[in-house]
């Protein structure tokens, strides 16, 4: 089982990194981009990015760094290793709650909102960008709060096997 456990460790360190490194490019650097542009290219290039993302890496980090984080963190709690156990726990309820909800409450239905907005492009963006880009700032930080905790994780893991 320790392999097992392993290799889901090391899986959820991956998963949360790329998701925790989309987000992080999207604060630093695609958001403040679109913001330069006129609104007009800024809105379409975001409908594209919102159907674009919809493929298989986005929907295996997005989605499977909670499940990964959870199991790993079980597995670890029934082997007997309960900081590891715990911290890898407490990495999922960090995702759960600083990334996954406000991605399902408030990201998508923003991303939603912009893909059926006929408004004309300047009030749809300056509607759009503030809020979407402050959550996403949340999110940012909900996942990379999660891969600091996967990270404390695995080493107290190491050190507790030592």
């Amino acid at each position: 089982m320790m392999v097992v456990t392993a290799v889901l460790a090391a899986l959820t360190l991956v998963l949360t990194g790329w998701i925790a490194g989309l987000f992080y490019a999207y604060s630093v650097s695609v958001m403040i981009a679109l913001d330069a542009i006129a609104p007009e290219h800024a809105v379409a290039t975001m409908r594209s990015i919102n159907i674009r993302i919809q493929n298989p890496a986005f929907f295996a980090s997005f989605l499977g760094t909670l499940p990964a984080a959870i199991l790993t963190g079980v597995l670890l709690l029934i082997d007997g290793q309960t900081t590891p156990g715990i911290l890898f726990l407490a990495a999922a309820a960090a995702y759960l709650f600083g990334t996954f909800v406000p991605t399902v409450a408030v990201n998508i239905p923003l991303n939603n909102a912009l893909d059926a907005s006929t408004d004309p492009a300047p009030q749809t963006w300056t509607a759009f960008s503030p809020r979407w880009t402050r959550w996403n700032h949340l999110r940012t930080l909900g996942s990379t709060a999660s891969l600091l905790l996967v990270g404390l994780a695995i080493t107290t893991w190491a050190t507790a096997l030592s």
